[in-house]
């Protein structure tokens, strides 16, 4: 099952728009707008992970995060509009893994969650042996064979695929592809598409049809 965020945040545009954006990306997400909620939420729902806003009614930011660190292990990210070095100290100090300034980019706070599950829970774990469609992954061996036949992939193109087809029907973005590829997704890299238009052909001359698919706008996909 997709990991599950808690974001909380008292402006409603601002919940919104992360909630829009971390679904596209695969992840399930329930929502808070003030500290007592937060808690409750957190309680009953939780969380793999916490966006949490600094400034909330109520209850702040900074007791929310003491008392859930008090409770659980679940990963912070503590979202703030003070770019004062003390308040980004005190946050981490307080218990957060991690911040981002606001406003701050949708793209790199999917990547930012992305990356501390991945260092607190391993969620980029992917089978060391897949079979879908007629395809046989085998990442021990790093090999491929469709329909019983070897396929020769560059090693980019092996990764790719290995990764897109332990999740079929998932969308995955580019930044994903990339943290894949290179251990980053700070930086959008083009050469992703080359890697997967090579793919494809690839594929679709062995298999005589589509494997993976372009989700405009986003990323790609392997059929289910």
């Amino acid at each position: 099952m997709p990991p599950l965020i808690l974001v909380v945040d008292d402006e409603p545009k601002v919940t919104r728009l992360a909630r829009d954006y971390l679904e596209k990306n695969g992840f399930r997400v329930v929502t808070a707008a003030d500290g007592q909620a937060a808690l409750t939420t957190a309680r009953r729902e939780r969380p793999d992970l916490v966006i949490l806003d600094l400034m909330l009614p109520h209850m702040d930011g900074r007791e929310v995060c003491r008392i859930l660190r008090r409770e659980s292990d679940v990963p912070i990210i503590m979202l703030t509009a003070l770019s004062e070095e003390i308040d980004q100290v005190t946050g981490l100090e307080i218990g957060a893994d991690d911040y981002i300034t606001k406003p701050f980019s949708v793209r790199a706070l999917v990547a930012r969650a992305r990356a501390l599950l991945r260092r607190t829970r391993g969620d980029i774990k992917t089978p060391s042996l897949i079979r879908a469609r007629g395809l046989e992954i085998d990442s021990e061996k790093y090999s491929v064979t469709c329909n019983g036949s070897p396929l020769k992939l560059t090693p980019n193109e092996f990764k790719l695929l290995h990764l897109l087809a332990s999740r079929p029907g998932q969308t995955l973005t580019r930044e994903q592809l990339l943290d894949d590829l290179h251990g980053t997704s700070s930086n959008i890299d083009r050469s992703v598409d080359s890697h997967i238009k090579n793919l494809r052909k690839k594929l679709e001359a062995a298999a005589g049809k589509a494997l993976i698919e372009t989700v405009y706008g986003i990323g790609y996909r392997f059929i289910e």
